[in-house]
């Protein structure tokens, strides 16, 4: 006979397309920005020349930026509901306790101590990654905006900001591409293969390995303690309004990021065009 074993939510659906939304996006970026950047070597002249020469590829990158830049617009407006309006708590804040984990890890994993840190509903590898991703959302944004709109980059900074913004770009997307193929594969799929963003939930023996302490908290029943619904309501009456103007504010940012003005490409003619045949004396 079958033993059944509990499960927990963990993420609910919302939670989960947002999440393969930010996966797409991202792996859509590196796809058509890594061959950007090594552009001499076969596999990106062959992935070049699949996806239809440099322009369509360019577009793609572009399409998949913007995406992104929706998921991240949309993830700040879940956020400021979940703290203001339900009073989570922001348990994806670093703290001093998660240096201590990270170094009880290190310790355990190298054989000096005995029992792995007991850790609550995100760990210090998951809040490494999740900032890291912000720091690189941050700067390839900031970076990718220079290089979108160089003429209007340069009116405001000197001329030298818009290589070094290439340099950065291109570096910032080696390290992330490789973080997530190096750190979140091993972690999240071949260490101990994590299904919570697949049917949003985990086991009770994953939850006991993984967060312990959310389990017990769960167990205690203090792990989800949301407010009465008329303290919902007023709460929303305040969010709201806000969340209006930051998502105006936000979607007028997005809007003068891609609009500001035609890249360097269009905006300079080919020279085909540009420059007439001299004729022959």
């Amino acid at each position: 006979m079958n033993k059944v074993t509990q499960a927990y939510l963990r993420f609910p659906l919302a939670r989960r397309i947002e999440h393969w939304v930010m996966m797409l996006s991202f792996t859509t970026l590196g796809l058509t920005g890594i061959p950007q950047k090594f552009s001499q070597s076969p596999i990106s002249l062959a992935i070049l020349q699949a996806l239809g020469g440099i322009e369509s590829l360019r577009t793609i990158h572009h399409v998949a930026a913007i995406v992104m830049m929706f998921g991240t617009a949309w993830h700040i407006l879940v956020m400021g509901y979940s703290v203001f309006v339900l009073r989570d708590q922001m348990s994806m804040l670093p703290t001093l306790q998660d240096a201590k984990d990270g170094i009880q890890a290190l310790l355990y994993n190298i054989g000096f101590v005995k029992t792995y840190p007991q850790m609550g509903r995100y760990t210090f590898e998951e809040k490494m990654e999740y900032w890291a991703f912000v720091w690189g959302a941050a700067v390839m944004g900031v970076t990718g905006f220079l290089m979108w709109n160089p003429i209007t980059a340069t009116q405001y900074l000197p001329g030298e900001f818009v290589p070094a913004a290439k340099a950065a770009h291109g570096g910032e997307a080696v390290l992330a591409v490789l973080a997530i193929i190096i750190w979140h594969m091993y972690g999240v799929h071949i260490k101990r293969f994590n299904k919570a963003m697949f049917n949003g939930k985990m086991t009770e023996e994953d939850m006991l390995h993984e967060h312990p302490l959310e389990l017990a908290d769960i167990k205690a029943g203090i792990a989800d303690r949301r407010p009465d619904a008329a303290t919902i309501r007023k709460r929303q009456m305040i969010y709201y309004p806000i969340a209006a103007v930051l998502t105006v504010a936000m979607l007028g940012g997005i809007y003068g990021f891609i609009n500001a003005e035609e890249t360097a490409l269009k905006t300079v003619p080919p020279i085909s065009e540009s420059v007439e045949a001299t004729p022959v004396p």
